[in-house]
């Protein structure tokens, strides 16, 4: 798939143009955030934006309306969110966010910054385009399924599969060896590109890719037993113990829009949190009883501490105003849906404008809702679609 248009990803140093005004998007490899990056957060969105912090499926976020892009860029460099002015862009990583805590076969977290450093000393992989996508899975399969461009998988302590264009290469190396490895990728994606986005749209990528590898290291080979790699919602959701008998506290956001306010509450918890690809967030290493006052004081202020929640099973596209393509206030929609107990509006008998007053119950598990047929934000795997038509939603069952 051939592309003309220039690479039109937001960042810091340069925004989108968005219809409800500058939007900026934050990069936060491996989703890692400390309490103080958190807060200086919160202070920017506060502000400089709209008083929100949206999460992204990425495990990033996002400003919108941005006020002074100026003063955001001074602020994130010295909160330590944007550490390069070339890379800002190109520091896409999943890792895998209850790895080293809970279950797995081992810790990929301390392959991030690793990653995000190899990436931001090479030169010419500033020329990656933002979309590119790494993925550290280890090996409980959350992440390797989000559709990455150049990942690694734990197959157990020692050995990780390499995973290009989402599925696996049949390429096996040790730990130490991870990361030097999709760094290479990632130089053979930028040889092999003629203006496409993403690895999967290069004809024949995987395979190239590969035997680029193979043939510039003669120590490796491709004949490890293929493992299947499918899209999951592994969404880490309330009270989780961990290997050292701390506790994690997984939270949902409500459409992945967490106000200032309450991030500020988080981060005076004090503790290392993790933004996850599903718009929530892990706030770890806990002793029991402060974990039980977090939930008592947050649960309040709308964070999700129930997996059965119903809000679990929504996303939604920016939708109006945010949106110049989208037919209606998406998120308005959505939430009146939720709070009144229906899962999906009908979809021939209401238009987006007209609310959803007598809607019914058609249909349940996950769904994603966009205010157009582009389907912005719609997250891999098995998932209802709603999309808004200028007759009213249109419905597409999960296969």
């Amino acid at each position: 798939m051939m592309r003309s248009d220039p690479d039109s990803c937001p960042g810091v140093l340069r925004l989108h143009e968005a219809a409800d005004g500058p939007l900026a998007r934050i990069r936060v490899p491996g989703g890692q955030l400390s309490p103080e990056q958190l807060q200086a957060l919160a202070a920017a969105a506060v502000e400089l934006s709209d008083g929100n912090i949206e999460l992204t499926s990425r495990g990033n976020v996002q400003f919108r309306q941005v006020r002074d892009a100026a003063a955001l860029s001074e602020h994130l460099t010295a909160a330590g969110l944007l550490p390069s002015a070339t890379h800002e862009r190109v520091r896409n990583i999943i890792a895998s966010p209850l790895s080293g805590r809970v279950g797995g076969w081992t810790d990929v977290h301390p392959l991030v910054p690793a990653l995000d450093a190899g990436l931001r000393a090479a030169p010419r992989l500033a020329e990656l385009p933002g979309r590119v996508l790494f993925t550290l899975d280890d090996g409980r399969g959350d992440v390797s399924g989000l559709g990455g461009d150049i990942g690694v998988h734990a197959l157990d302590e020692n050995t990780y599969a390499l995973l290009l264009a989402g599925n696996d290469t049949g390429v096996r190396v040790p730990p130490a060896e991870a990361v030097d490895l999709m760094l290479a990728a990632a130089h053979s994606f930028l040889e092999l590109r003629d203006a496409q986005w993403r690895l999967h749209e290069i004809p024949d990528g995987r395979a190239r890719v590969t035997d680029h590898l193979l043939t510039s290291r003669t120590d490796l080979d491709a004949s490890g037993e293929p493992i299947e790699v499918v899209a999951r919602q592994d969404i880490p959701i309330g009270w989780l113990t961990q290997h050292d008998d701390k506790i994690a506290l997984g939270a949902g956001i409500r459409l992945g829009s967490l106000p200032a306010r309450t991030a500020e509450f988080i981060a005076a918890i004090e503790r290392p949190i993790l933004l996850t690809p599903w718009r929530s967030l892990v706030i770890t290493d806990l002793d029991e009883w402060p974990a039980e006052q977090v939930v008592r004081v947050l649960a309040p202020m709308g964070l999700i501490f129930d997996a059965n929640s119903p809000w679990l099973q929504v996303s939604a596209c920016a939708g109006m105003p945010g949106c110049a393509k989208s037919l209606t206030d998406v998120r308005a929609d959505v939430t009146a849906a939720v709070d009144s107990g229906r899962v999906l509006p009908t979809a021939t008998t209401q238009s987006p404008q007209e609310g959803l007053e007598s809607a019914e119950v058609i249909a349940s598990g996950r769904q994603h809702w966009s205010g157009c047929d582009r389907r912005c934000g719609r997250p891999k795997g098995a998932v209802t679609d709603v999309i808004a038509t200028p007759d009213g939603y249109s419905i597409t069952p999960a296969d």
